[in-house]
């Protein structure tokens, strides 16, 4: 084989053999009473800013809210759901007192349903116990 083929050969095990790149993707949802399924009259709003280190499958959060009805009783990421549809609690997000920041490790299934659109987060108050403000996580 020709010194060149071998350097070939050579860079391109040396390129099987680097480790993944790691990507930090951004996800940003407004939470209203008229993102909810079904909708509520509320002046109640909020944010979420979450961020996703693709190499851990870390996902970092911080969820504000502000104006409901009451106090916040709980607040949760559901999923997977389309907007408009419901689906059950993926990650309890606690206490709910604004703001609320943690992370959490993901599965390859939650990070495709959240990559996909397929997550949303909602605030829940004593007066609108299935969540008083919702919002869809999009990149």
């Amino acid at each position: 084989m020709p010194r060149s083929g071998v350097a070939l050969a050579i860079l391109a095990c040396c390129a099987l053999a680097l480790p993944a790149r790691a990507e930090m993707i951004s996800f940003h949802t407004t939470m209203t009473g008229a993102a909810e399924v079904p909708p509520k009259t509320t002046a109640g709003s909020g944010d979420v800013l979450a961020t996703l280190d693709t190499a851990t499958k870390k996902l970092s959060y911080t969820v504000t809210f502000m104006d409901l009805s009451g106090p916040a009783t709980m607040a949760h990421f559901h999923g997977p759901a389309a907007v408009g549809a419901n689906a059950g609690i993926v990650v309890p997000l606690m206490p709910a007192v604004s703001p609320i920041t943690g992370s959490v490790t993901l599965t390859d299934a939650q990070v495709a349903d959240l990559m996909a659109g397929k997550w949303y987060a909602n605030v829940h108050t004593a007066a609108n116990p299935g969540g008083e403000i919702r919002g869809q996580m999009m990149k």
